[in-house]
């Protein structure tokens, strides 16, 4: 019978590899892992109990989804406890999937996978982010920020990094609620356009250019990148959070827009995640599997060699390269607990399996990026001003600049 072959598995992993879990079956037995379990496991069908013969994060997290398996306890603990049930039975499964370089990101099915990640309800966002509703990596200088001051402090490090100045015309390519554009130009005196592909997006951050007093300086536009107009041209361009839904196969299309757009001795910033992998694997033990269908379709991260690879070919150079990985680990270890704090409003809000899939989401991803599995880099370029003295620079000679 199953049951048998599920426990007399689970009594052999505990004696190879002790974790602390309890696992309760839809018989009413249990086997615990661990002398001291910490998180409690049921199975509630049969059928999910294969689950456990062959975990990944990319099974276990289907199971809870679709409400085959729950669980008790801290969801930052059920991370890593999914995390070394994968690994107990095969350390192969660490590497992640190769890019299947099929994915097809154009507009239609760009604007699609954005629809589906970003079109829940803005109140579903504004519930765990801060009150600017920054959906990207925050930045904590000293490490004791709280995520408000974070998100206010990351804008600033990005305008810092672009020099940005009155006058400037700023582009921000998926400009989310706002958020960058509303801070640019009420503190620099930028004028900006924001873009982006969610209608959601578009209709608040109107609202709040609005709010701000700002609409003869900001610009909001429900637009693909492809098809911002040839004629227009940027002395600054930011792109953040938005480079993971370009694709692989669309990198260079990406940059040679940003070169076509920026002005001659104009700054680009990219701030995006990115692969561990050399060879641009998904996260390991299934987690890319699991995010790939359930969270970003067609969603697909570059190692930074890659981006930067793809950009010196576009014709932009780069200045400056930072890390953030630990920094987004921190952000989403911020957001996961305000997402576990409100969980009952939040699957009110938007149904049992969505909030199901964004537990999972948020907490998986805290995890691996503090863990290493990706990372986040601010890379900085330039698009050379050409003169008969040589290629000229907008940026001082050292990074002082930036942390005045």
């Amino acid at each position: 019978m199953l049951e048998k072959q599920v426990t007399k598995y689970l009594e052999t992993l505990r004696d190879r590899h002790p974790i602390p879990l309890r696992v309760r079956l839809w018989n009413g037995s249990s086997v615990e892992l661990d002398d001291a379990p910490q998180v409690e496991l049921r199975v509630k069908d049969i059928g999910a109990a294969r689950v456990l013969l062959k975990p990944s994060l990319s099974a276990l997290g289907e199971a809870f989804v679709e409400g085959h398996v729950d669980v008790d306890g801290n969801i930052a603990e059920i991370i890593s406890i999914a995390e070394r049930l994968s690994l107990a039975g095969d350390e192969e499964k660490a590497a992640g999937r190769l890019p299947s370089w099929i994915a097809r990101h154009t507009r239609k099915t760009d604007r699609k996978a954005i629809e589906y990640h970003y079109d829940v309800s803005n109140e579903f966002y504004a519930s765990w982010l801060d009150s600017r509703m920054v959906y990207s990596c925050a930045y904590f200088p000293e490490g004791n920020e709280d995520l408000e001051t974070a998100q206010r402090l990351k804008l600033d490090h990005i305008c810092r990094k672009l020099m940005l100045a009155p006058g400037q015309k700023l582009l921000d390519l998926g400009c989310g609620w706002g958020a960058m554009v509303i801070h640019a130009a009420r503190e620099y005196g930028v004028r900006a356009v924001g873009i982006t592909l969610s209608t959601n997006q578009y209709e608040l951050a109107r609202e709040r250019v609005r709010e701000a007093g700002l609409e003869d300086r900001v610009e909001i536009r429900l637009q693909d990148y492809r098809d911002v107009p040839d004629g227009e041209r940027f002395d600054r361009i930011s792109s953040i959070g938005m480079f993971e839904h370009v694709g692989l196969k669309n990198l260079r299309v990406y940059f040679d827009r940003i070169h076509a757009l920026l002005e001659p001795g104009g700054i680009v910033m990219n701030h995006g995640i990115t692969s561990a992998d050399i060879d641009n694997r998904s996260v390991g033990l299934g987690g890319g599997e699991f995010i790939d269908r359930y969270v970003f379709p067609d969603g697909e991260l570059p190692h930074v060699s890659v981006a930067i690879r793809e950009l010196s070919a576009a014709g932009l150079e780069l200045t400056d390269a930072e890390s953030l990985r630990r920094h987004y680990a921190r952000t989403l270890s911020f957001w996961s607990s305000a997402f576990e704090r409100d969980l009952d409003r939040l699957t009110a809000l938007a149904g049992e399996k969505r909030a199901r899939i964004w537990r999972v989401y948020l907490a998986g991803c805290a995890h691996a990026f503090a863990h290493g599995w990706i990372n986040l880099y601010q890379l900085l370029a330039i698009k050379p001003k050409r003169t008969a003295e040589g290629a000229e620079s907008p940026l001082p000679m050292s990074r002082a600049y930036m942390y005045r």
